[in-house]
């Protein structure tokens, strides 16, 4: 626990923010989003082991903390210069795509939580034990349509394997709020907060969000 609390405090220092209003902002949808992913798509139950693909981004951050929370053992997939906050987050082991590949290692995840979609299906459930589940949550690196297609491909896989294939559309309710709240208030999620904006420097966070590097979250201050 001492050094869950450790961690907690480097990303506060390193990526969080001081101001109260700021870190509530920065929860919302996503926050929304990995809760749905992790509990309800995905079922995480202590001890199982999942794999975050997309690690480092807004969901996937919130994805990493909250299977954490579950009792899971946790694997984050991101790039080079993000392996370090995301082991601050609490992943027990972080793959740096740019140098191995997930799918074609011998572990197997009982439940993979996909951000990016940048694997074939085929592939996703080769890293899956017999029984686990994909849950696609994005499409980061397809364009809308082809997003949409994979999502389709899932579903429609879904019946005919003996893995659990899941696409899911968030719902936000005031109960999950609360359970986002008890999670944020007992030190178990912390929002990461990659840069903060001004309101007529809109343009510029747009732009640096289309990249596709964001680390967590942006913030506007308005």
């Amino acid at each position: 626990m001492a050094q869950q609390e450790l961690m907690k405090a480097i990303v506060q220092e390193k990526y969080g923010s001081p101001d109260t209003f700021e870190q509530s902002a920065a929860v919302g949808d996503s926050a929304f989003t990995a809760l749905n992913a992790v509990r309800d798509q995905g079922k995480v139950q202590p001890g199982q082991t999942v794999l975050v693909n997309g690690a480092s981004g807004d969901v996937g951050t919130f994805a990493v903390q909250i299977a954490k929370s579950f009792g899971a053992t946790v694997t984050g997939v991101c790039s080079t210069r993000n392996m370090d906050m995301v082991r601050s987050i609490g992943a027990d082991q972080v793959i740096d795509y740019t140098k191995e590949d997930f799918t074609k290692t011998e572990q197997r995840y009982d439940v993979m939580l996909d951000m990016v979609g940048s694997r074939s299906l085929s592939d996703c459930r080769r890293a899956l034990t017999p029984r686990g589940t994909y849950v696609l949550v994005g499409v980061s690196n397809l364009g809308r349509w082809f997003g949409l297609g994979r999502q389709a491909t899932a579903l429609l896989l879904s019946p005919f394997v003996r893995q659990r294939m899941r696409a899911f559309v968030v719902k936000r309710t005031r109960e999950d709020l609360v359970v986002l709240k008890d999670l944020v208030e007992a030190g178990q999620v912390a929002p990461v907060i990659d840069r903060r904006y001004e309101l007529n420097e809109v343009p510029d966070a747009l732009r640096h969000q289309g990249e596709g590097h964001t680390r967590g979250k942006l913030v506007i201050a308005v």
